[in-house]
């Protein structure tokens, strides 16, 4: 029996992150059933309502050898040929007729080719290598068709191998001697490959089945489930530790402020967990074991009690063991939650002005307690900034992939009066226009928004929104990353009970459903929000975005929605601050920088090809380590005035009299010659503007200094018988 399409269509939640409603597990997911209904559920309720049939089975089967093998490395164009002939027409009657046989089949094609080329690897690191070749090999091959045959496969992996451990050979600071390294490396991948089981075999091969429709729909595991709970609620229960894996353990790599671990004080950063219990139960060994498996145990209820086994960092005796029990609680993500700051800054006539700062990773809520707001959490950090008598202020999207769309609507309203926010299409053609949903605002001021290539889906509601009222000035990379489409979510129980399940292992199905578009009338798909001002950045590349991926759907247009321009304020001066700031970047050291590992990072894409050559590679990572010396140089010779600035958080917005602290200028050398770095840049081994993704402040963020410039600016060119001002809106 097939679901009906209005039960697809009706669902009260349509947002771009996953919403979990908890459910008690019931019997094991019948995995055919799952299939059947993750395919039913795509052809009748997918927006292109695509149905399953010989043309979707051939890109059915390409994206699951593709998700297998996304290098082109290990399968040969024989084995792509051989299973197209045996498979290529066949996947979607399988699919319907409940057959994972195809899954288990392919996957263990793959598992053999893997596990016979690691053995030829070890052969191959036994010979000697010549690193005086003027050979060169692709750094990417992802576009790279496969091997013709073993022969041909041979000779791309000699290349890949050479490559490895000339990189190691180059190495300062060698761990171990390179073929033992490399050695390691390949036995990991191999036991990865092992280690999944029938169940993950079905979520790869359905997950290419969802993503052959559009690349954000996607297969959910019950896991996943619970881990896109916990990015949306910015909630876990569980112990508060942050792990990495290391020579087959499980290592604290950090410990959240105020979780059980933390608290408690025996568990140290270094700490190898060796084993796990829970309560009074016998030890389980999670040596080698996935660190996603080895999570799943330590998680858990919260008040219940589990123990770790694990070997201290500073035992000199590496046998030495240590028992600590510890009871799960509920730990807050505090460092993914919005935060603010007061950056005080001179204008150009050398009086201070304060100008607000809000950084928001994502528009997260909680959509099972409704206890956590991206809305709420905002308008909390607004009041205080209002306090402090902010001249203008910035949102920093940067790295902000998306979210919830309610949040992306309501969060919208904080800074307009009332009107249209998004507009929405389902496949039958239908127009929803959504509005803002309090008549208030929060805020009146000067404002931008900073975007990068990064800032994805709600990211965009509320950047397209903003800007077609004329209410914002965006500025950064010159196009957002182009996602214009909504994904509800499905659990795959309420439709596999129809066929004779009711399990919460079967699962969800993140399914596309919609489009979405800007009151202006355009999409966002594919196109992005583009910038009014435009700043050098080394993720401005057409390869980080929504074009790149594949079977994206295309942009389209529907007709404007009505609404008023925004007129509060004298104007964004478009022109003459894009004048203005074009010239401080021309002028701005750090600016020529990023310019200039742009040309070198994109004449790297382009090429695609790295030397064999020892010599060739000591000339390069010599240039490398003189760039890098030579700017640090500068840097240090360069005088910058510092700013002060007051941090606020969730957890201080209220408190009074907050110190401010020195904000760092331009100037920002670390006690090793190096510099951190915008987290928004692009990683580069050619380039001292690598990205941080520890979440901390960067101490070189060009784009953040001329952000600032550029609301100085605008603050003053409002300033008038107009001047900006702040009202009080209420919570949403």
């Amino acid at each position: 029996m097939k679901p009906s399409i209005r039960s697809l269509l009706a669902l009260p939640f349509l947002f771009f992150a996953l919403v979990v409603t908890a459910a008690p597990v019931q019997a094991k997911s019948d995995l055919g059933s799952v299939t059947n209904s993750v395919g039913r559920l795509l052809e009748e309720g997918h927006y292109t309502h695509q149905p399953l049939n010989d043309e979707i089975s051939k890109k059915f089967l390409k994206t699951y050898l593709e998700l297998l093998d996304f290098s082109h490395l290990f399968f040969t164009q024989q084995d792509v040929d051989a299973m197209t002939a045996k498979y290529g027409t066949s996947l979607d009657d399988d699919v319907l007729l409940q057959n994972v046989k195809p899954a288990y089949e392919i996957y263990d094609l793959y598992l053999k080719r893997v596990d016979d080329r690691v053995a030829k690897i070890k052969q191959q690191l036994e010979k000697p290598f010549d690193f005086k070749t003027n050979a060169t090999i692709e750094l990417s091959r992802q576009k790279a068709p496969w091997p013709k045959d073993e022969a041909e496969a041979d000779a791309v992996w000699r290349g890949r191998i050479a490559s490895e451990l000339l990189q190691e050979h180059l190495s300062e600071h060698p761990i171990e001697p390179g073929p033992k390294l490399v050695a390691r490396r390949y036995d990991r991948l191999a036991r990865g490959v092992h280690e999944q089981d029938r169940d993950e075999q079905v979520k790869l091969f359905l997950d290419a089945l969802a993503q052959t429709y559009d690349p954000h729909s996607e297969y959910l595991s019950k896991a996943d489930l619970k881990n896109f709970s916990i990015n949306m609620g910015l909630s876990l229960v569980g112990i508060g530790a942050m792990l990495r894996t290391e020579d087959g353990y499980a290592k604290i790599e950090s410990l959240v402020p105020g979780g059980p671990a933390q608290t408690d004080g025996r568990l140290k950063v270094g700490d190898r967990i060796t084993a796990v219990a829970q309560g009074p139960a016998e030890f389980n060994d999670v040596r080698d074991m996935r660190l996603d498996k080895v999570v799943e145990q330590i998680r858990g209820k919260k008040g219940t009690k589990v123990r770790l086994l694990v070997i201290p960092a500073d035992a000199p005796d590496p046998s030495k063991r240590k028992t600590v029990e510890l009871v799960r609680d509920e730990i807050k993500l505090k460092d993914q939650e919005a935060r603010a700051d007061v950056i005080i800054k001179k204008d150009e006539n050398g009086e201070p002005v304060k100008l607000g700062w809000i950084t928001l990773p994502s528009f997260y809520a909680d959509m099972d307690k409704h206890q956590k707001s991206t809305t709420k959490d905002v308008l909390a950090l607004l009041k205080r900034l209002k306090k402090e008598n902010i001249a203008g202020l910035v949102v920093d999207l940067r790295r902000n992939g998306g979210g919830s769309l309610e949040e992306a609507i309501a969060l919208t309203g904080l800074f307009l009066k009332s009107g249209p926010i998004v507009q929405t299409k389902g496949s039958n053609g239908n127009i929803v226009v959504s509005s803002d949903p309090d008549p208030g605002i929060a805020y009146s001021g000067p404002m931008i928004v900073l975007t990068s290539r990064q800032s994805a889906s709600a990211s965009e509601i509320f950047a397209a929104a903003l800007q077609d009222y004329g209410r914002a000035l965006i500025v950064g990379d010159k196009n957002t990353f182009g996602k214009g489409t909504v994904q509800t979510i499905l659990e795959i129980g309420r439709f596999t009970s129809l066929l004779g399940s009711r399990s919460q292992e079967d699962g969800a199905l993140k399914l596309t459903i919609q489009k979405f578009y800007r009151v202006a009338g355009g999409s966002t798909q594919l196109h992005g929000v583009t910038s009014d001002i435009v700043l050098p950045s080394l993720s401005d590349l057409p390869e980080f975005g929504e074009g790149a991926l594949k079977n994206c759907l295309p942009y389209d247009e529907v007709p404007k929605a009505r609404f008023t321009k925004w007129t509060d304020t004298r104007g964004l001066f478009v022109d003459e601050l894009k004048r203005r700031s074009e010239a401080r970047v021309q002028a701005d050291p750090e600016f020529r920088y990023v310019m200039e590992d742009m040309e070198r990072l994109r004449k790297r894409l382009d090429e695609n090809r790295i030397s064999l050559n020892e010599d060739v590679r000591r000339v390069e990572l010599n240039e490398d380590k003189l760039r890098k010396e030579t700017r640090s140089k500068e840097r240090l010779a360069r005088h910058v005035e510092d700013m002060q600035m007051i941090r606020l958080t969730l957890d201080n917005v209220d408190k009074p009299n907050i110190q401010p602290i020195l904000f760092p200028g331009k100037l920002a050398a670390s006690k090793k010659g190096g510099a951190k770095v915008a987290p928004e840049a692009a990683t580069d081994s050619d380039s001292d503007s690598a990205g941080t993704d520890d979440g901390k402040d960067p101490a070189i963020d060009p784009e953040r200094d001329e952000t600032l410039n550029i609301l100085n600016d605008l603050v003053d060119l409002n300033r008038g018988p107009t001047t900006a001002s702040t009202t009080t809106k209420t919570t949403p």
